[in-house]
Formats: C-alpha cells, sequence, structure tokens
C-alpha cells in the first residue's frame, strides 16, 4: 500500500479527521494493510491492543459477552471507521471483541509507532483529547436512551441510525442495501430474537417499517424518529 494511500486512509478516520498532513504522515510510515477473511476473529475483549485498525473494506462487528455467552453488537464499522483507539491509548486489555462480518482489509497503526507520533507531534494528543470527549457525549446520550426507552423506541432509533449508513435515500424515506435479520438487531439491543419480532411487527403494523424482499424500507424517516422521540417523551 503506498504511503499517500495510507495518508489518505488515516485522514478519512473520525478519530484523525482534520489533523494535518504532516501528523498523518508519521503515523502513516508504521501503519500496514492487514487482510482479514469473512468471520475471522480480529481479537477478543481482554487481548492485549496490538495497535489502533481503520477499515479499508468490509464489514467489521464489534461486541461484547457475558459469563453466558450472550453477545451484545456495540457497532458495525464500514470503510473509513476506526477500532481499537481505546486500548492504543491507555495500554489495556481489549474492552470488546471484533470480528470480520466480510472479508476485506484493515489498516493497521500498531502501538509502538503510535507512542513515536505522540512524542513527535503533541498536537495529535491534543486532537485525540477532543475527539474521545465528544464520543463520550455520545455515548452517555445512549445510554440515557438504553436506560429510559423501552425496546419499542430503542429499535426505531437504532433502525434511523442504521438508515444512515446501510440504506440509500428514497424521496423522505430510505430502503435498505443490506440485510439485518431480527437476530441481529436483538444483538444490537442486548434483547431476545422473540422480542425484536414482536415489536417489529409492531412498527410493520403502523406503517413505519416494511419489509421487502427480506430487506428493510422506511417510507418516512421522520416517522420513525419520531416513533423513538415519543416513546422518550411518554417516559419523562
Amino acid at each position: 500500500m503506498r504511503e499517500d494511500e495510507k495518508i489518505a486512509a488515516l485522514a478519512r478516520a473520525y478519530v484523525l479527521a482534520g489533523l494535518d498532513t504532516r501528523v498523518l504522515s508519521v503515523l502513516a510510515r508504521d501503519s500496514r494493510a492487514v487482510p482479514h477473511a469473512s468471520g475471522e476473529v480480529l481479537f477478543l475483549a481482554g487481548d492485549a491492543p496490538d495497535g489502533m485498525r481503520i477499515v479499508l473494506s468490509g464489514l467489521v462487528r464489534i461486541w461484547i459477552s457475558d459469563a453466558e455467552g450472550r453477545e451484545l453488537t456495540l457497532a458495525l464499522l464500514e470503510p473509513g471507521d476506526a477500532f481499537g483507539e481505546i486500548a492504543l491509548l491507555d495500554g489495556l486489555p481489549r474492552s470488546a471483541g471484533a470480528t470480520a462480518i466480510e472479508a476485506g482489509k484493515c489498516l493497521l497503526l500498531p502501538a509502538r509507532g503510535f507512542s513515536r507520533a505522540l512524542q513527535a507531534e503533541p498536537v495529535l494528543a491534543r486532537h485525540l483529547v477532543g475527539v474521545l470527549c465528544e464520543t463520550l457525549r455520545r455515548n452517555t446520550e445512549a445510554l440515557g436512551a438504553f436506560a429510559f426507552l423501552g425496546l419499542d423506541g430503542r429499535l426505531a432509533q437504532k433502525l434511523h441510525d442504521l438508515a444512515a449508513d446501510h440504506a440509500v435515500a428514497e424521496g423522505a424515506g430510505a430502503r435498505f442495501v443490506r440485510r439485518f435479520s431480527q437476530g441481529d438487531l436483538a444483538r444490537m439491543l442486548g434483547v431476545s430474537r422473540e422480542a425484536v419480532n414482536k415489536r417489529l411487527k409492531a412498527l410493520v403494523h403502523d406503517g413505519i417499517v416494511r419489509v421487502e424482499d427480506g430487506l428493510l424500507r422506511v417510507p418516512d424517516l421522520s416517522a420513525l424518529a419520531e416513533r423513538g422521540r415519543a416513546e422518550a417523551s411518554l417516559s419523562a
């Protein structure tokens, strides 16, 4: 992978966006493209950190599990998304697992190279503090929704969020181009597939969501967003 291609990939990553090319060049020197197969486990919770990864192609699932083996999907990452930055900064074991859903490649920025870049470019540390603070704010909002909304509202919000990355616009609505099973949605919400099945049927019955050839379609995104907000108001 050429140096300019690595710099471009680093610049697209949210955690590094806006940094000067000089800083990105320092990071690019130690980074390398690493291929992965579909179903390959990139790392598990508790593993020692080896660096930060940026998805170049394919789809990666970030997940956690409990003692009984139940899994919760925290995020589905597409090209341009970065992961593994927390362990890269604090040096502690991985807090979640990462599995490739589709074959592809990641740009790996090793921990040692990242440490050298931090020492050489203090602006990088200040930039990351700002990015992580913004991420913390978003996570706090998500935790609030998880704690105070019922499954109906949480499912509506999750579908609205997924539509932003995995659907194409159709007027006021959107048509999903990636298939999400009820099991996939259940793992994202931390509930049973049967529970998702019931709430999804309710959304279909009310015309908020449609299922066509196994793919979800949202006739009106504002109506889907309002479904989540309406339950939030009731909870309040």
